[in-house]
């Protein structure tokens, strides 16, 4: 089953019991809005926060930004509920269940077993997104990415990543000491591993969030990594990342440009029976060409979302 085409530059998280927040968003410069029933409310706060999550999806207009409910790890208490309360009263309204912590297939499985007996049909209006931050989920990111044919992305977590790890770390997907003295960077294992196990099963691919938000150099810097890797979108903490974000994924005009180049160059050479040709001074081929329509997917994709928001 394809993966339902989604912008996925930016995913701001919002608490799901701040209301504010999520009007906020819902008017912002995200491509998806996360209403975050896990580490954003308080323990005592979660129950009534499924109602108000519930609400938000119900009232506030949300346009064409992905709806993302993000509920409990399946190991807590809260899970079971999160779903059901929030599904049930909200199901029409929402686009996603990200499911946090994702160990295994099982867990996947659960979650769409969950849907179905609530009567969402698979291949139906809600999908999942699943969060690899263990060290089992890293491990396990192959048979969780071939978990569900419900499954839309995979979604890298840093902070819970470095915990399950017991790797140190002053933030979350920040750049400290540690980093520092690492020779490269501290993640790729896990990052490159979560891209290539999405990108065999046809799914998106999520970078985690960067904490610290008034830390401009170090957001690009994070950035540039994971579009490096091929990651097609970030988690953002503050709406003021999302526009730096939503450049960093954003093809610029010059390799638009040179896409469309290659494209043409493509075109002439196979209209003269060859399979390859030369553009100032490389080699063009079938390769070339699919990294070419891919630049120019986003980049179409990016611009149909600015011209819907003005």
């Amino acid at each position: 089953m394809a993966t339902p085409p989604r912008l996925a530059r930016t995913m701001l998280f919002v608490p799901a019991n701040n209301r504010r927040m999520i009007e906020k968003a819902a008017a912002s410069d995200a491509d998806a809005v996360c209403l975050d029933l896990e580490d954003a409310v308080p323990p005592e706060q979660k129950p009534p926060s499924r109602a108000l999550a519930a609400r938000a999806l119900q009232q506030l207009d949300f346009g064409r930004r992905t709806r993302i409910l993000r509920i409990n790890s399946l190991d807590t208490r809260f899970a079971y509920r999160d779903l059901i309360d929030v599904v049930e009263a909200a199901g029409d309204r929402l686009d996603l269940i990200m499911l946090p912590k994702a160990d295994g297939a099982g867990a996947v499985e659960f979650v769409d077993r969950l849907l179905t007996q609530i009567g969402i049909p698979v291949g139906g209006s809600i999908g999942i997104e699943a969060q690899i931050e263990t060290a089992a989920g890293f491990l396990r990111c192959a048979e969780i990415a071939a978990a569900s044919p419900r499954l839309e992305a995979l979604i890298f977590g840093p902070g819970d990543f470095a915990a399950s790890m017991q790797m140190p770390a002053s933030g979350i997907g920040e750049f400290d000491e540690h980093d520092a003295l690492y020779p490269g960077h501290r993640y790729h294992a896990a990052m490159l591993t979560l891209v290539a196990a999405a990108r065999a099963h046809g799914l998106r691919a999520i970078d985690g969030p960067y904490g610290a938000y008034k830390d401009a150099p170090g957001l690009e810097r994070s950035c540039r990594i994971a579009l490096a890797l091929g990651f097609e979108g970030k988690q953002c903490i503050h709406p003021a990342q999302l526009a730096p974000v939503n450049a960093a994924f954003t093809p610029p005009p010059a390799a638009v440009a040179h896409a469309e180049r290659v494209l043409e160059a493509y075109r002439q050479a196979s209209a003269q029976g060859k399979g390859a040709v030369s553009l100032d001074g490389k080699m063009v081929d079938a390769a070339n060409v699919r990294q070419a329509e891919a630049t120019l997917a986003k980049a179409r994709a990016a611009q149909a979302e600015g011209r819907e928001r003005k």
